[in-house]
């Protein structure tokens, strides 16, 4: 039952596909789930065992043919629609008639749900650890740049001054919100949907909250037809990678810019040269981070674009919906890593920053506000700066910005600045050093408050490590506890 033979362990010789064959196989793509369907075959036949539906002396010769077979990979498998039939082939060319048994009281439908699930459940913690990472690389450089001034914009125009520590703990923010969806992912893949069988359940003896104990997972789909033909846990984690990489693309394409304006300097290992333009030192990494976004989003508009027309239970549709994912799994992990390399690794410009964060009269509302503390509307006292604005230019001494200023408010009021502020004060909040250290509420710019929205972000960053560490410790008591149960009967 090898090579050219269409005669397989499920199939025999009737409905073995003809010309359609090739199209109908996934075996190639079932690498990816390889592992997983060893660790499923030997947690349903121990369990079948323990609950005296075969015999222990054929469990353990099952046993012992899934270990020949993972021994010889999955390219040694004999041919076969999928990595679940040739697998069950291999283990009855290997033991005989009774290595069938191993399929008792289960389908393929419910056995391939379990295999992706315990497959992307791996994929979504490597993905977390990645965020994880990067958020502890973007408070790392931070803290070292909380009184680092920056332009801040709004419409990629010269808006408010700010400082490298906020923008950088911005982003710190957003990825830690993704690894929070990437968690509640993982929550919801984590259900065992073994033993529904085909939707309708089996009439055997079975133990659902056994295999599911044996696989690590932390209980099960209930019922049997959602648990065989759900896939809304494929859906979800690929609308969490997309969401991921959005972030991603949102950080990689503003440290872009930053490096174009001389305001970064990204280190040669996450940068390259052009292939005629020996000058240039061009931010690829990067540029691929941002574009992993687009295949990240696609994907997810695709599973649920397959999703949206099926009925219940199974059909043959959603054997396409996984592939695409573990891709992006993997794809989007890895530009998280980038990112955090680049970013730990580059080198701000802070002369560079200084200079530009006053640009554009970006202290503008910081005067609005001033006036309106001292009892203007604030709408007065931003018509007053607004007509002020067009006047005052990049690089103006203080003192003749604020004569300006005051020339606005006497066009506006009828009576100078001084009548509502100190015009020493309106010299200072022209500052952007100033202008930032005012803005100290929470969240805001000021040092004192990056200080301490890092301080936070280290405490949530600890408890998802932690988070990360117990399920992860979870799955590898779960894999003792299958070896084990596997050697009592080897």
């Amino acid at each position: 039952m090898t090579g050219d033979d269409p005669e397989t362990a499920i199939r025999r010789d009737r409905f073995s596909g003809g010309p359609a064959r090739g199209f109908l196989s996934s075996l190639a793509a079932d690498a990816a789930i390889f592992e997983a369907d060893l660790a499923v075959d030997r947690a349903h036949v121990v369990m079948l065992a323990e609950q005296g539906i075969i015999e222990e002396d054929v469990a353990g010769e099952i046993l012992a043919a899934l270990a020949d077979v993972e021994a010889a990979g999955h390219d040694a498998l004999p041919d076969g629609e999928d990595v679940h039939e040739a697998i069950e082939t291999a283990v009855i060319e290997r033991v005989g008639p009774d290595g069938g048994r191993m399929h008792t009281a289960r389908s393929r439908n419910d056995e391939v749900a379990a295999c992706i699930r315990y497959r992307l459940r791996e994929d979504v913690l490597a993905a977390i650890e990645a965020t994880i990472a990067l958020r502890e690389s973007l408070s790392a450089v931070a803290a070292e740049h909380v009184e680092t001034l920056m332009p801040g914009y709004t419409h990629l125009q010269p808006a408010q001054p700010t400082t490298v520590g906020h923008y950088l703990a911005s982003y710190e923010g957003a990825i830690a919100r993704d690894t929070g969806r990437l968690f509640d992912a993982y929550d919801r893949i984590n259900r065992s949907p073994l033993g529904a069988a085909a939707f309708a359940g089996t009439p055997f003896e079975i133990d659902r909250d056994r295999t599911a104990e044996l696989l690590g997972f932390d209980g099960t789909v209930r019922n049997s037809m959602d648990a065989s033909s759900a896939r809304d846990f494929l859906a979800e984690t690929a609308n969490a990678f997309a969401t991921l990489a959005t972030t991603l693309s949102g950080l990689a394409e503003d440290l872009i810019l930053f490096a174009n304006k001389g305001y970064l300097d990204l280190s040669d290992d996450y940068a390259s040269t052009s292939s005629i333009m020996p000058q240039k030192k061009n931010p690829d990494t990067l540029e691929l981070t941002r574009g992993v976004a687009g295949d990240a989003i696609g994907e997810a508009t695709g599973t649920l674009s397959l999703l949206k027309g099926l009925p219940r239970a199974y059909n043959r549709d959603l054997q396409r919906a996984h592939a695409g994912v573990f891709e992006i799994a993997d794809d989007v992990t890895e530009a998280t890593g980038i990112a955090a390399g680049a970013l730990a690794t580059a080198t701000w410009n802070v002369e560079a920053l200084a200079t530009a964060a006053g640009e554009g009269f970006s202290t503008a509302t910081g005067v609005a506000d001033l006036l309106a503390m001292a009892g203007l509307p604030f709408r007065t006292a931003h018509e007053i700066v607004a007509a002020a604005a067009p006047t005052i230019e990049d690089g103006m001494e203080p003192a003749a910005a604020a004569a300006i200023i005051d020339e606005a408010a006497r066009e506006v009021l009828d009576e100078p600045l001084a009548s509502y502020v100190d015009p020493a004060d309106v010299e200072a909040a022209l500052d952007p050093a100033a202008s930032v250290a005012e803005r100290d509420s929470a969240g805001g710019p000021a040092p004192v408050a990056v200080e301490a929205a890092l301080s936070d972000a280290t405490e949530t960053r600890m408890a998802d490590a932690e988070a990360l560490t117990n399920r992860r410790e979870a799955l590898a008591s779960a894999g003792k506890l299958r070896e084990s149960a596997v050697a009592d009967r080897v």
